[in-house]
């Protein structure tokens, strides 16, 4: 039975925080327990946790006897976000680009024509947020890569809010140079590319 909570709570997670991802609801607004059991049919218990697992990943902040909102997303979030990536990013890269293996290549090439392929900046993000984490998911570490996943998702929030509005298709030379990085197993490389890819990207 809890096995089975927690795996409510968890997809319900995931779905709020697509939801805040693209800005509904909005920073600062009041997430309501009440609301979300009503619209998913699930306990009141279930929408907690899940509320708990927003709060762990930056999206929600709780607010004592007042229950749980959406998080601010003023410029120094954002900026403590570029911090943190420029941090562990180049690093897991590095790591990970001597062990990737064939098949997590290929995934890797297919994610990088998707972003190049995407219509839309929410398909674009999506794409973009897969390929930033396939390419780190050699590096051998998880609690690195779990926590820059979720680097990824507030990443993905800042671009919905300040960006998505003038992003337009194009070809990303960066992945382009990261992906031939990882071709040719230079990982220096690709830390390297990386690295200018993040601070060109804030």
């Amino acid at each position: 039975m809890l096995d089975q909570q927690n795996k409510k709570s968890d997809h319900l997670a995931q779905i709020l925080s697509e939801r805040i991802l693209r800005g509904a609801p909005a920073p600062d607004e009041k997430l309501r327990q009440d609301a979300v059991a009503r619209e998913f049919g699930v306990s009141q218990v279930t929408v907690r946790e899940a509320f708990l697992q927003l709060v762990s990943q930056g999206l929600a902040i709780s607010l004592p006897r007042r229950g749980f909102c959406v998080a601010p997303l003023d410029q120094g979030a954002i900026d403590e976000l570029q911090v943190m990536r420029l941090a562990l990013e180049p690093v897991a890269l590095q790591h990970s680009v001597p062990r990737l293996t064939p098949p997590q290549i290929t995934q890797i090439e297919a994610l990088h024509d998707a972003c190049d392929a995407a219509e839309t900046a929410t398909a674009w993000e999506e794409h973009n947020r897969a390929f930033h984490n396939a390419i780190i998911a050699g590096c051998a570490m998880p609690r690195l890569i779990a926590e820059i996943a979720n680097l990824q998702l507030l990443n993905g929030r800042h671009f919905h809010s300040r960006q998505a509005v003038r992003w337009r298709k194009r070809a990303d030379p960066d992945h382009a140079a990261i992906l031939s990085a990882i071709r040719d197993r230079d990982a220096d490389r690709a830390r390297s590319v990386m690295k200018r890819h993040l601070t060109r990207h804030f």
